[in-house]
């Protein structure tokens, strides 16, 4: 009978079910025991994390913009403010077919494709419940046609905020700057916080240069949101702090005058008192309109602005660098005499030309005969330049490098706004620095009369001006007089600050080149004397001519009128008025404009009697018959 064949085996059944039981049990009891932990740091070490965290899935803090602060003119005329200004939005949740109504809406209102990529763009940048704004500052007829139209499409709404504007447009344009959106850029440079609700900021001009006065500091409210950042309701509000209005030192008349008397001309025109520096004129032709900017300018506008070859965009008083010409022979004139390197009574024979010994190449005379035998006075009066090349070879570039240098050429004037270019007095050690080059006497003569490597700004030949006019007495130039809080009406005036004087002048010598200037304009021979003419005052200044190009030797009848326009001689003048008590220093220049004395001149005596005017008022109010 064959052996019984068992199929159970209980006693290892048995033991397979007690390994597995404990295996799972030791299993969940490990993951109970990661729960537990878990529960642990997140229900006590960590809490206080995670309840913050939940109070602020219900509470958030929302910034609140400052009101920009406002710029006047120092007699109180509005150049910057905010006004009412109108956006189309959109949110985006509460409309059905955007491509759809974006199509009908452009039948009503003017919807370029530069609206429509920034609204794409920005569509995609923000949630879904936030509204976007498609097209800035519809014009008024546009706003209307969408209020009529409102109800085909939901979602889209007019909103009214403030926004800066210029009323005198391109006018002050170069001096009160103009705001933008924020940059990426800008972003690295401002208080992140503080501009949480900001969008737009100083860009160039007093509007950058005294940002943190005319901003403001943020204010914020609390909310309570939903768990989809709803605002739900209103807890509390911190008010924001609105920004400074800030007073010029323009005097509106003066700033509109010489804006009328440049007109359509290339150049630039600078005003200073010459006793606190402070800026009464500062004109750059042409301008542009900073309004264009504000909520963004167009491509094709700005497009135009950046290629004009009149270059509107360029600030010419703080940035155009300018030969000098024969506007720097009064302070040539004064390093002779203090150098005693020439008298005052001394005589030079002017032929026409000049030459250095040995060398047949002739230096011009701008009078093709000569002026014959001059003195100081004379040299000064007529504008000789052979006077001042045999003046500035007897001086030597250090010299006359030094003495320029005096007066504040070739270095910044430090003025309160940006993108002042600093200009160029040469010397030796200018040349082997930036062309590795030997200096040459020639080079020498030419800066005697302005010429050559000498570059200057229209700001520091009007500062220039007022340290003559004060006999070495130098001021910085300014252009903020005032600073108010708006809440509190306490103003805060911005002190003027003397710099180094001109201490290697004697007074002697002070008398000779100020009667010269004097007699630029009232002297029957000066060169400016048919400015002068009929005034009611007396007032000093030296006539230039900046020449843009060399003239042939063989060139003995060249006719500037003759050359294209651009090529002509750029005109310069500088005065201060009256003569024995300066109230009032100019710069100006006209590029291509020609003869200093015909085309600059008259513009700075229009400015004086309009200046001089409201102390001729206050003289015959108090008694007096005249502006001394």
């Amino acid at each position: 009978m064959p052996a019984q064949l068992s199929l159970k085996d209980a006693d290892q059944e048995s033991s397979l079910f007690r390994n597995r039981a404990i295996f799972s049990v030791a299993v969940i009891s490990l993951l109970s025991l990661t729960i537990m932990l878990r529960l642990v740091v997140l229900q006590i070490i960590r809490h206080g994390h995670f309840s913050t965290l939940s109070q602020e899935n219900q509470v958030k803090i929302l910034p609140i913009a400052p009101t920009r602060g406002l710029i006047f003119s120092r007699d109180g005329v509005l150049l910057a403010g905010n006004q009412q200004s109108h956006s189309l939005e959109v949110v985006p949740e509460r409309v059905d077919n955007m491509e759809e109504s974006l199509g009908f809406l452009g039948e009503i209102i003017s919807l370029e494709a530069e609206d429509l990529a920034r609204f794409r763009e920005n569509l995609r940048k923000k949630r879904r419940f936030e509204p976007v704004v498609l097209r800035a500052e519809p014009n008024e007829e546009e706003v209307a046609r969408f209020f009529v139209n409102k109800h085909r499409f939901p979602g889209f709404s007019i909103k009214t905020r403030l926004s800066r504007y210029y009323p005198n447009g391109l006018s002050d344009a170069h001096v009160t700057g103009y705001v933008a959106r924020i940059s990426e850029v800008d972003l690295h440079r401002i208080d992140g916080p503080n501009y949480s609700a900001t969008t737009h900021i100083g860009k160039s001009g007093v509007e950058k240069y005294y940002e943190t006065e005319l901003h403001g500091q943020v204010g914020y409210q609390q909310v309570e949101v939903n768990a989809e950042g709803r605002v739900i309701r209103e807890i509390a509000t911190v008010p924001a702090i609105p920004g400074k209005h800030v007073y010029l030192t323009l005097d509106s008349r003066l700033q509109a005058e010489a804006v009328a008397a440049l007109g359509d001309r290339r150049g630039a025109i600078v005003a200073i008192d010459p006793e606190t520096g402070a800026v009464l004129s500062l004109v750059s032709s042409p301008g542009y309109d900073p309004n264009e900017f504000v909520n963004g300018i167009k491509s094709s506008s700005y497009k135009k602005l950046r290629d004009s070859k009149d270059r509107p965009l360029f600030n010419r008083a703080l940035q155009g660098q300018y030969p000098p010409g024969s506007t720097v022979k009064p302070m040539v004139a004064l390093a002779g005499l203090s150098e005693e390197v020439r008298g005052s009574a001394e005589t030079v024979w002017c032929p026409g030309w000049y030459s250095l010994p040995d060398d047949d190449h002739r230096y011009r005379d701008w009078k093709k005969g000569g002026h014959g035998h001059v003195d100081l006075n004379h040299a000064l009066v007529e504008s000789c330049d052979v006077y001042f090349y045999q003046l500035a070879k007897d001086l030597g570039i250090k010299r006359l490098h030094d003495s320029l240098v005096a007066f504040g050429l070739g270095s910044k004037t430090s003025i309160d706004i940006p993108g002042e270019a600093s200009g160029l007095v040469p010397s030796e050690e200018w040349k082997v620095r930036a062309r590795n080059e030997v200096w040459y006497m020639g080079e020498t003569l030419t800066a005697g009369i302005g010429q050559g490597f000498t570059l200057a700004t229209p700001l520091q030949l009007a500062v220039a001006t007022a340290t003559l006019s004060r006999r070495g007495i130098s001021i910085r130039p300014r252009l903020v007089g005032q600073i108010e809080d708006p809440m509190t009406l306490q103003a805060v005036e911005i002190p003027w600050v003397e710099e180094d004087a001109v201490r290697f002048v004697g007074d002697k010598h002070w008398d000779a080149v100020l009667t010269a200037m004097n007699d630029v304009v009232h002297g029957v021979t000066g060169t400016a004397r048919g400015a002068g003419e009929g005034a009611a005052y007396k007032f000093a200044g030296k006539t230039g001519t900046a020449q843009l190009f060399g003239i042939s030797q063989e060139e003995d009848d060249f006719d500037n009128t003759q050359v294209a326009e651009r090529l002509r001689d750029h005109a310069l003048f500088i005065a201060f008025a009256p003569t024995d008590d300066p109230l009032i220093a100019v710069a100006v220049i006209v590029e291509n404009g020609g003869s200093g004395g015909r085309t600059a001149a008259p513009i700075a005596r229009r400015l004086f009697d309009v200046y001089l005017s409201q102390y001729q008022s206050i003289a015959m109010r108090a008694g007096e018959t005249e502006v001394h």
